[in-house]
């Protein structure tokens, strides 16, 4: 059916005839598409409305329909034809058939042949066309461009690889779709494109569904690493082959048989040549420093492997510890209620925590240099808090604190004091100055520092050289060193409970109070991390920070904000972490002497194990000996040495994708784009970002594209607890029912990302789809209708030169052509929200306008007129543009339609609308666009007055004065001069404008509105009026009955029925009858059947 017009007063049903191809592959494919269909396709017919096709913006509004009477025909009058499916009974088809003889002139009209289904059929004849592209290495062809043409030009898109673990979820499908717009369009742009899809593999997940998979703990307990990294490889690879499949599916096209993994030897190898750069630049040293640390998984974590959940609640407590009165402290200090509290030995500094727990760690107590403090009174004890903080901690305290002396002292006047630690007595700590990160937006104004437990308190330690206490072991619990109290207690439990009794037990907590706030989890286990010192071994960001921003400089952020949100992150980043107490990753290339704990690595060591990991990948570290791992001036210590057990961080495995992928590939480096989650400024962006420039001095890419994340169409986070997770296997599939649960394909799930303004949040569920799903169908029936009217056209010859076309051709050419320019710039800078808009209102535009006004010639019009071959002229081109405007988004729908042409419409000989090319820019003869803006202009004003018109018509209708347009006379003035002259002009062509029979040019408005002669006074007259932005001044349009008889081949209305041959057609009008007879020069036209309808122009 033919959904693209403005209203559906007619219905229509079709069939199609399977045309073989000349060339094999072409009839191979359709042969396939044809055979996944219920029926066999074997004939063509139409289902037409008796009443004349006729639209208007108040019909359309109002969604009114009309019931219609249909008339049956055959477009090949020598092949037994049957209605619908091909499954109606004999005696249904002896009525039809009745019918379709009875309609004398069906066989002249010219009507829609394709092989182009409407019904899309998705879920077969998708697999099928991705099968047809392997078969004949569509995506190899665009890969390996240069090699066969010479085109250097290229394109790279690297892709962050995935985890490795699990289904896909509508996350993963809107990212890999989103990147296969982008591959598609520059592969039509003439561009080499190639995509090699990744997958991350290593790291704790794996490893944890390894160990889950074992049930008998004896066996868990004595596996060995090699048989642990042998099962997650085998876990990996099985999870990777599931996934890809899914991706596939998507319609992603990329190097599927040949991806990139980082458990690849080749990668690894890449990956410790990246880290041996790094090393010998200085940027990597082991050190013993607080990190985050997963207790649940017993490793460290990178910042990337945090999360950070809304709610959190922590035992906050305040605590004071008692300064100790020494006569040097006090003569250092000018404030003298300082100093008088101090000497009599009554003054306390008030701190507050959120980690109890950390107190048997505390190494001093810092306080901001340039705050003001005061010394308080809180329940006759005198406690120091910041001086801004008195009234807010009165009230937190549940008592008053009455300040003291004169006024507030600076923090800088109590640097060097000591205080007695609360709960070790025989640990005194040193009073410090800290940095900005002391404020007083919370607490006490006082910090306790722990240096084992948090970065700030490391740097400060460093700064005095304070003890790095950590009495905490991997499993979360505290050690000997805590204490016997404490020993063996978890620190996330009870250990952080015992800590405040042991406070309380000295007198020196003044409250405890649960605290609200955002805490790091790990982001795998979804369990609380600790911050702790451990040796480990670290990324030194701070060498080369300044070089990291300033690759930034050079990199374009999609959106925008991107660089203010990861800029801030580089420059704010700590030293990373890279090592990790797992045994399923790469290795950190290192020994240890036994006796000394020194560490053994330098060049020639790095070197030695990459070759061995380049042919025998990273299981050698674990499975060979020592001393065929070290190069031979290094063997003689093979017996005083142990290896290193820690491997890498996976966001170094991944960050250095850059070199194993790109670098060892012969790819663009750096590439032109990343595309990501947001999520991933912190992440992938990052990690590649410091990996390249500490071992290059450049960033690893040209440009960063971000998208948000997916929610369901109310806006909530998706979950399996809410039932609201959408899967995109489900949406492209369906479900068992496939009545109540359709699968709608992948083209439909990716028409719905292309509708999506994805730098922000999405939306997604069973409604949205719908909707897309409706938009898809006017889009295939669109290109069906286009395609069913350029059946017989053959470009060579029967095309028209642009310049010598009727000027409302012109004027959809010249549509066409602004249209692709706007296409063409939204693909450019990943708007596909924009593609999708502007080929939707392009379609209507079509649906509405051209193609409503062009079907009478291109049905009714003798098959070689000029104006029928200028109308197919365009819609030549219209398929063509339209084909490589849709085929990044729709590649299935695309490449379908694209094969469904007849092989003239393939002049190229290309196999491929991928191969085809992006169409040129429309030139007229003397190389001139094909309209100039003033010409438009016009053009678009006269569309505005058909919508004028159209209205006057409406109300004619709901009047009964007329049942069609074609039933209407015409009568149009416009007060515009230059308008008014245009339409004289072109006036002969305003009768097909209005689709209407008659039309009357009035020079001024008294003209307009003067009767006509021939007008009786009972004639009825319905007159609308309306402005335009196309022309100055307003358009007015009057509808009434149209004189003489109907034609009963096009439906117009005509004096002058059966002037060619009254003898054989009497009932034709003057275009009809020498088309008639030319085309079907035996044709006569039966009495019997004079009462029959005959078929209109536009109702098809």
């Amino acid at each position: 059916a033919c959904t693209t017009h403005r209203t559906h007063k007619r219905a229509q049903t079709s069939r199609f005839v399977l045309r073989t191809h000349k060339t094999s592959r072409y009839a191979s494919l359709l042969n396939m598409l044809s055979l996944s269909l219920s029926a066999t396709r074997s004939s063509m017919s139409f289902l037409l409305s008796k009443n004349h096709h006729r639209g208007s913006a108040a019909s359309l509004q109002k969604g009114k329909t009309r019931t219609a009477k249909r008339v049956y025909f055959s477009v090949d009058a020598n092949t037994p034809k049957k209605n619908g499916g091909g499954n109606t009974a004999n005696n249904d088809n002896k009525k039809k058939e009745k019918k379709k003889e009875s309609n004398t002139y069906a066989a002249t009209v010219l009507l829609p042949q394709t092989t182009f289904e409407m019904r899309a059929n998705s879920v077969q004849k998708e697999p099928l066309m991705q099968k047809w592209w392997l078969e004949n290495n569509v995506y190899k062809h665009v890969a390996n461009r240069e090699e066969s043409t010479g085109n250097l030009e290229s394109f790279t898109l690297h892709d962050g690889p995935p985890y490795a673990n699990g289904d896909l979820h509508i996350g993963h499908a809107l990212n890999k779709i989103l990147k296969d717009f982008i591959t598609r369009y520059q592969a039509l742009r003439g561009k080499r494109v190639r995509y090699v899809p990744g997958w991350d593999t290593h790291g704790l997940p794996i490893e944890l569904k390894v160990l889950q998979s074992i049930e008998d703990p004896e066996v868990r307990k004595n596996l060995t690493p090699i048989k642990l990294r042998k099962k997650a490889a085998k876990f990996a690879l099985g999870q990777v082959e599931r996934q890809s499949k899914q991706f596939q599916r998507y319609g992603i096209w990329g190097e599927f048989e040949n991806p990139y993994m980082t458990l690849q030897p080749a990668y690894e190898a890449s990956q410790l040549e990246v880290f041996g750069k790094m090393f010998l630049n200085g940027h990597i040293y082991r050190g013993k420093k607080p990190v985050h640390w997963s207790p649940s998984s017993q490793t460290a974590l990178a910042e990337a492997e945090l999360e950070y959940p809304d709610v959190h609640v922590s035992q906050s407590v305040y605590v004071a510890f008692p300064i100790e009165a020494t006569l040097e402290g006090a003569n250092a200090i000018k404030d003298e209620t300082l100093k008088s509290t101090l000497l009599d030995g009554s003054l306390k500094l008030a701190v507050w925590t959120t980690t109890p727990w950390t107190m048997p760690a505390n190494a001093a107590v810092a306080m901001n240099p340039k705050l003001e403090y005061r010394v308080c009174d809180f329940k006759g004890e005198k406690i120091v808090v910041a001086n801004d903080l008195v009234a807010s901690l009165s009230e937190t305290l549940e008592d008053t604190l009455t300040a003291l002396g004169e006024g507030p002292f600076l923090g800088a006047e109590m640097e060097g004091l000591t205080y007695q630690h609360p709960t070790i007595k025989d640990r005194v700590n040193p009073v410090i100055v800290g940095g900005d990160y002391i404020t007083t937006d919370a607490g006490t104004g006082l910090v306790h520092t722990a240096p084992g437990h948090g970065q700030d308190d490391y740097i400060a330690g460093l700064k005095y050289n304070l003890p790095l206490h950590s009495p905490v072991d991997d499993l979360g619990n505290f050690t000997e060193e805590a204490g016997s109290e404490l020993f063996g207690l978890n620190v996330l439990g009870d250990g952080n409970e015992k800590c405040i009794e042991q406070l309380q037990a000295a007198n020196a907590l003044l409250k405890r109070e649960p605290y609200e706030h955002k805490y790091p989890y790990d982001w795998r286990t979804k369990k609380p991390t600790i911050f702790r010192a451990t040796e480990q071994w670290f990324c030194s960001v701070e060498g080369f920070r300044d070089d990291a921003l300033k690759a930034l400089d050079s990199v374009k952020f999609i959106p925008e904000s991107g660089s203010k949100r990861m800029r801030p992150m580089v420059s704010g980043r700590s030293d990373w972490c890279i090592s990790r107490q797992r045994s399923w990753g790469v290795p950190i290339p290192c020994f240890f002497f036994e006796e000394t704990n020194e560490v053994l690595m330098d060049e020639s060591i790095i070197k030695h194990v990459t070759d061995i990991v380049r042919k025998e990948g990273t299981d050698a570290w674990f499975m060979k000996d020592i001393e065929e791992l070290l190069p031979s001036e290094h063997k003689s210590k093979a017996s005083s040495l142990r290896r290193g057990t820690d491997t890498m961080d996976v966001w170094f495995d991944s960050g250095s994708s850059w070199n194993g992928v790109l670098n060892e590939r012969g790819m663009n480096a750096p590439c032109d784009l990343y595309l990501e989650g947001s999520d991933q400024h912190r992440g992938w962006f990052q990690s590649s970002l410091l990996t390249s420039v500490a071992a290059t001095g450049r960033a690893p890419y040209k440009t960063l594209l971000t998208h948000g994340f997916v929610l369901d169409e109310n806006g909530y986070k998706m979950s399996k607890s809410k039932g609201n997770v959408v899967d995109p296997n489900f949406v492209i599939e369906g479900g068992k029912n496939q009545k109540t649960e359709p699968g709608y394909g992948a083209d439909t799930l990716r028409l719905w990302v292309a509708s999506t303004d994805y730098n922000s949040d999405v939306s997604i569920g069973s409604n949205v789809i719908k909707q897309t799903s409706e938009n898809y169908r006017k889009i295939r029936g669109t290109l069906r209708f286009l395609m069913g009217v350029e059946n017989d056209f053959k470009s060579k010859e029967h095309a028209i030169a642009f310049d010598q076309l009727p000027g409302f051709d012109q004027y959809c050419l010249y549509r066409l052509e602004e249209t692709m320019k706007k296409i063409e710039i939204a693909y450019d800078n990943y708007n596909f929200a924009a593609v999708n808009s502007e080929i939707n209102a392009f379609t209507t535009f079509l649906s509405n306008v051209y193609l409503d006004v062009s079907k009478d010639r291109l049905y009714l019009g003798h098959p070689s007129d000029a104006k029928r071959r200028a109308a197919q002229t365009v819609v030549h081109e219209l398929i063509t543009n339209l084909l490589a405007a849709l085929a990044p988004i729709l590649p299935h729908t695309a490449e379908e339609a694209f094969l469904a042409r007849d092989t003239v419409a393939k002049e190229d000989k290309q196999i491929s609308v991928f191969l085809q090319g992006w169409p040129t820019k429309k030139k007229n003869s003397n190389n001139n666009s094909i309209m100039s803006q003033a010409d438009a202009k016009n053009w678009e004003a006269l569309i505005d007055l058909r919508s004028v018109a159209n209205l006057a018509i409406e109300d004619a209708r709901n009047s009964k004065l007329v049942g069609a347009s074609l039933e209407t006379s015409i009568k149009v003035f416009a007060e515009d001069e230059t308008f008014s002259r245009f339409l004289k002009t072109n006036e002969h062509f305003l009768k097909e404008m209005f689709i209407c029979s008659e039309v009357t040019l009035c020079a001024t408005l008294s003209d307009y509105e003067k009767k006509e002669d021939r007008e009786e006074e009972s004639k009825e007259v319905f007159s609308k009026s309306g402005d335009s932005d196309a022309c100055a001044g307003k358009l007015f349009a009057a509808a009434s009955k149209a004189s003489g008889e109907k034609c009963l081949r096009c439906w117009c209305y005509s004096n002058a029925l059966g002037t060619t041959d009254a003898k054989k057609h009497p009932k034709l009008c003057e275009r009809c009858g020498p088309i008639v007879l030319d085309v079907a020069p035996d044709l006569v036209y039966h009495q019997e059947a004079s009462n029959a309808e005959a078929v209109g122009a536009s109702s098809s």
